[in-house]
């Protein structure tokens, strides 16, 4: 199925996401210890950290992949939205963790003067990572996946917390170690920002939450086919990538089995023009005026 082959894609950009971060922790902390920056060697160690939430991003995507059987009948595809989920903690505890480093850095500011070569390092690290998020953000649209999304976000972050650690050491060193605080809050706060709107997203996901307005196009859509007399009911959730609705409309009661079955048809065509990645259950009820 397409779902399928899209997750199969999204692996791509989890993998070039673990590549990376393996390459850039390497980087930066080789020479933040031997350039004496502590700014680099802790965007170093941010870094490894984030493996964790890629590697996350890949199994979730992995058992996504899973078709249905006995014990899940919608398949295994909101093991996506949980790795998401999961992404955002990751997300959170780095944003924290920067937020008191630069509070720290801001309280007991250190006499430490690093190489101008470490905030060489941070900056080229900020243009890798987001060439990544560029990549990542893309390939999130193009398969409508809200793991990648999630991971593309966190690059993102990334490349923040690498220039503000540019900033910050290239401040040192021309004596405003002050900047090196003032830029990993800002940093920081960009981050818990980001982490809060993936986690909300996610668990508005999991908790069967529907966007409204998605509500009211497919509604009106509904009720402009020919032979829908009443909308009576309309239910709708989204496990990854794909949407689950659940309809039930009421028709002429003398309509036979055939003309009914048409109807269906044609709101199931009405509604894949719109998202091709959804699966419509439509049932039909006899209309009667007097129940009205």
């Amino acid at each position: 199925m397409d779902q399928y082959e899209n997750l199969r894609k999204g692996e791509k950009g989890a993998w070039l996401s673990i590549g990376a971060y393996l390459f850039l922790s390497a980087v930066k902390l080789i020479a933040g210890y031997t350039g004496d920056s502590e700014a680099l060697r802790a965007d170093g160690f941010n870094n490894l950290s984030d493996i964790i939430a890629s590697v996350a991003v890949l199994i979730g995507l992995r058992i996504s992949q899973r078709p249905p059987d006995e014990n899940h009948h919608y398949g295994h595809l909101r093991a996506e939205t949980i790795s998401s989920l999961f992404a955002s903690f990751v997300m959170g505890l780095i944003g924290l963790q920067v937020l008191y480093s630069a509070f720290m850095n801001l309280l007991h500011p250190t006499d430490e003067i690093p190489s101008f070569f470490t905030a060489a390092v941070a900056f080229f690290s900020a243009v890798i990572m987001y060439g990544v998020y560029r990549f990542n953000i893309k390939l999130s649209r193009q398969i409508d996946s809200s793991a990648v999304k999630a991971a593309a976000y966190d690059n993102r972050s990334d490349a923040l917390v690498s220039i503000g650690a540019g900033i910050g050491i290239t401040g040192a060193v021309l004596g405003f170690p002050i900047l090196d605080a003032i830029t990993a809050i800002l940093v920081a706060l960009i981050i818990l920002k980001t982490a809060v709107d993936i986690f909300r997203e996610a668990v508005h996901a999991l908790t069967d939450g529907f966007d409204e307005d998605e509500v009211e196009t497919l509604s009106f859509l509904i009720r402009k086919v020919p032979g829908v007399l009443v909308l009576r009911d309309f239910k709708g959730r989204t496990h990854g990538n794909t949407m689950f609705v659940d309809l039930t409309v009421e028709v002429d009661p003398s309509l036979n089995v055939v003309q009914s079955h048409r109807i269906t048809e044609e709101i199931e065509q009405k509604i894949h023009r719109v998202n091709p990645a959804c699966i419509i259950h439509v049932h039909i009820e006899p209309f009667f005026p007097q129940e009205e």
